[in-house]
């Protein structure tokens, strides 16, 4: 797999990646279990966004002087274009937690921790399927159409099942756990069950987390192949991703309650999705330069957010008994 990722780059970054961990960490730690208030959730968004771009420019500075200046330009945009699909994707992930969290009931001072498992759990997940797949690419170049013909679908299937309300009762995976582990009614803390042995009965938040897992794992086979329509170089593809999955937790508090407000999102988002399927099935053919793609990336997600504070949603249908 040729990178331009050599050992310190590497190291700079899981360098500055643990820290941010351990910071995040320790100030939850320090606060305890409390309702993120929304200027919490806009500083700590703003930190996560400016600790990206420091990053990105330091790259960029940094291969200045190891490549040719167009080659650098090239690979820090690289990182932008990716990093802004993968939060823009992301927010599609908030708003499943948002529903999963509503679902539940889950108490706001327990959603922090959640979602830190949620996101260590992110991280770890999309570094493996990163390295699975930039091993394939290079091995096997058919595999970028594969990864296009899946994004087209994944994206007409996000168009299609837009503004619809999910029935999580009929969820195979919720069903599949609700029956096979016993469980209690009532949250007891931050216990994920009581008991122990055969006797052992499994809080809701259990159930939770382990739902959070399995939406990880969507939005991970989701996403990575939407980087890798934009560079296959394994050192940009994991940087970019893991950097917006570090903001993860406070941008949900920052969104938790402006989801109606981005009703059109979600068709945004398919519309990116679709691009970048397209953009990947006609790279032997035609390269679209990554100024352009991150241009057309960032005018669909603007345009379908500012659409969603011009056009109200549809009120929810009415079923009166009889009908």
């Amino acid at each position: 797999m040729e990178t331009i990722g050599t050992p310190l780059m590497w190291t700079v970054f899981a360098v500055l990646v643990l820290a941010a961990l351990a910071v995040d960490l320790l100030v939850l730690r320090q606060n305890g279990p409390h309702k993120v208030s929304t200027r919490e959730a806009v500083i700590w968004s703003v930190a996560w966004i400016a600790l990206a771009m420091v990053f990105n420019i330091g790259l960029w500075w940094y291969l200045q002087g190891q490549l040719p200046a167009e080659d650098a330009e090239r690979i820090a945009l690289e990182f932008l274009t990716g990093y802004l699909v993968e939060k823009a994707l992301a927010v599609d992930n908030i708003f499943v937690f948002l529903m999963l969290f509503t679902y539940f009931a889950v108490p706001p001072q327990s959603q922090q921790r959640v979602l830190i498992f949620g996101v260590l759990g992110a991280i770890v997940l999309r570094g493996i399927l990163i390295f699975i797949g930039a091993a394939l690419i290079a091995k096997f170049h058919w595999i970028l159409y594969v990864f296009g013909v899946f994004l087209l679908a994944t994206g007409a299937k996000m168009l299609w099942a837009a503004g619809q309300e999910p029935d999580m009762d009929k969820n195979p995976v919720l069903r599949w756990l609700t029956g096979r582990f016993p469980m209690v009614r009532r949250y007891h803390g931050e216990a994920l069950w009581l008991g122990q042995g055969k006797r052992r009965k499994y809080t809701p938040l259990f159930i939770v987390l382990v739902m959070i897992a399995v939406t990880d794992v969507i939005f991970a086979v989701d996403s990575i192949p939407a980087i890798f329509a934009i560079t296959t170089d394994p050192f940009i593809v994991l940087t970019s991703n893991v950097f917006a999955v570090l903001g993860l937790r406070a941008l949900y508090f920052l969104l938790a309650g402006a989801a109606e407000k981005f009703h059109l999102l979600a068709y945004g988002l398919a519309m990116v999705l679709i691009f970048i399927g397209a953009k990947m099935l006609l790279v032997d053919i035609y390269k679209i330069p990554v100024a352009i793609s991150l241009g057309v990336v960032a005018a669909v997600i603007a345009t379908s957010m500012v659409m969603s504070l011009w056009i109200k949603p549809r009120p929810p249908k009415v079923v009166l008994p009889g009908d």
